[in-house]
């Protein structure tokens, strides 16, 4: 893990998400947050009051879900000091309120999901986790040179297992889990939530009409027994290329799934 200064400030870009109601500083180069961040924190049920971002790296779900949500409450968890504190500049220029509302948590999913782990965040405490695990598995696909978009991006399939771990000891009995992946990856998922989540809700996301999908997002319950259901699919653009009535929704204006 790089632990380098932070970046300089012509290293890094502002960018504005959500019709400009979130302003992002991230670097120039690496991993840059997009529409998945956007997309998981519009899955994320609305009445949760305390979130936990795991992996939240600039804080872009995290903070995305805070500004849809004022009511509630998130803690920001990235592994890389330098990005943590990138997340933390975000979350205080944000609204006035936003500094208050949202925390930066410096810790390592492997040690949060040890029964034993880190006492921050507390265990058991959150009524929604939002997860955007490293899509890539290093067996399938070329590793990035750039430690920290490395970092980011890459972790065997297999790994996800610790992630629904970290995600199960920080909810609270019932509390709720939102995650967004790759499609290749649902057999991991799926095992992944077995015997610890219930109520598995699956909805694929297609870049364009007749296009396979490209994401799942996914969200399910601590504890619960009851089925999987397949929910209907989200497209993000039209026929002509230009952003779907959805995609505007979502992305633009901040909504709901």
């Amino acid at each position: 893990m790089e632990t380098g200064l932070a970046p300089a400030p012509d290293e890094l870009t502002d960018d504005a998400f959500l019709g400009g109601r979130l302003n992002l500083l991230q670097p120039a180069r690496g991993h840059r947050a997009g529409h998945d961040a956007m997309l998981l924190a519009a899955s994320a049920p609305g009445d949760a009051r305390h979130a936990v971002d795991l992996g939240a790296g600039v804080g872009a779900a995290g903070l995305a879900f805070a500004v849809r949500v004022p009511e509630a409450g998130v803690t920001l968890v990235e592994i890389d000091p330098v990005t943590a504190a990138l997340a933390a500049r975000n979350a205080a220029r944000q609204t006035p309120d936003m500094g208050a509302r949202a925390r930066v948590v410096v810790a390592d999913i492997a040690a949060l999901a040890r029964p034993a782990g880190p006492s921050e965040p507390a265990a058991r405490a959150a009524d929604l986790v939002l997860m955007n695990p490293p899509f890539n598995d290093p067996a399938r696909h070329r590793v990035s040179p750039h430690e920290r978009r490395a970092l980011a991006h890459s972790v065997a399939d297999a790994g996800l297992d610790m992630w629904l771990r970290a995600a199960e000891r920080l909810l609270a009995p019932g509390g709720r889990l939102a995650l967004i992946h790759r499609p290749e990856a649902v057999e991991a998922i799926l095992a992944g939530l077995k015997g610890r989540f219930g109520a598995v809700t699956i909805r694929p996301v297609h870049p364009a009409p007749g296009a396979p999908a490209h994401r799942l997002l996914v969200g399910a319950v601590k504890g619960r027994r009851t089925p999987p259901a397949l929910l209907t699919s989200l497209v993000l653009a039209g026929e002509d290329g230009r952003p779907s009535e959805d995609a505007e929704r979502l992305l633009r204006r901040g909504e709901a799934i």
